[in-house]
């Protein structure tokens, strides 16, 4: 799974890798961006802008929004299927906005280290993700999102069993594109990331706790030792 992601850079790095949306107005670096917390998306609704919205998908069926909590990621290998996600593939598919990840890598004697990965250009990237819009019973609107996941590549397979799908630059405007589309269209994009182009290294577990957010998220352990 993907449980925590970072956007560091500022806007103006922003803009020029995602030169085709509208950056936000407002930006404040990331370093440990959590479920519940908003995330930086752009959405397939044809305004090419990027908005805020919470991590953990609320369907629009849903009667408690806490629902969201379980959300976070979608198996890319599912999403035609679950009645969760399938509507949300065919027709409300975003761009969730990072520069890099963590996961918790397992050790022989059962601890877990945290790995903060990025691509080894450091540049900004987007997850492939899904996005929807609930209404409470007062007429309160939450736009929510959740990250795909799919099998990891041989350099992810070292650290976790499963990734983040990362859209490469080329494939951001089929994946958004406003019409409904039949899930054979998109699945294929729904792959792992090349390994050769991706990097990590160790973090320390100041990272665990969500309260925590920043630069020091991301320092590299042999740093702090």
């Amino acid at each position: 799974m993907c449980g925590r992601f970072t956007l560091t850079t500022n806007v103006k790095k922003l803009a020029e890798a995602f030169a085709q949306y509208s950056p936000p107005a407002d930006f404040t670096p990331r370093y440990n961006i959590a479920p519940s917390q908003p995330v930086a998306v752009v959405a397939n609704d044809g305004r090419q802008a990027v908005d805020f919205f919470v991590w953990g998908l609320i369907p629009g069926w849903a009667k408690d929004p806490k629902i969201g909590s379980r959300m976070i990621n979608a198996r890319a290998e599912t999403l035609a299927e679950k009645p969760s996600f399938r509507t949300a593939y065919r027709r409300r598919r975003c761009l969730i906005l990072a520069d890099g990840f963590y996961e918790w890598r397992k050790a022989s004697d059962k601890t877990k280290t945290p790995m903060y990965i990025q691509l080894e250009s450091r540049e900004p990237f987007a997850f492939a993700g899904l996005w929807e819009r609930w209404h409470s019973p007062h007429g309160d609107e939450v736009l929510s999102c959740t990250i795909i996941t799919t099998q990891p590549n041989d350099f992810m397979a070292k650290i976790h069993n499963r990734m983040p799908v990362i859209l490469p630059p080329e494939a951001y405007e089929r994946w958004l594109e406003p019409a409904e589309q039949l899930p054979a269209a998109l699945q294929s994009l729904l792959v792992p990331f090349p390994a050769e182009q991706m990097t990590a290294y160790p973090v320390s577990t100041f990272v665990n706790s969500p309260r925590n957010d920043s630069p020091q998220c991301v320092a590299p352990l042999s740093q702090l030792m």
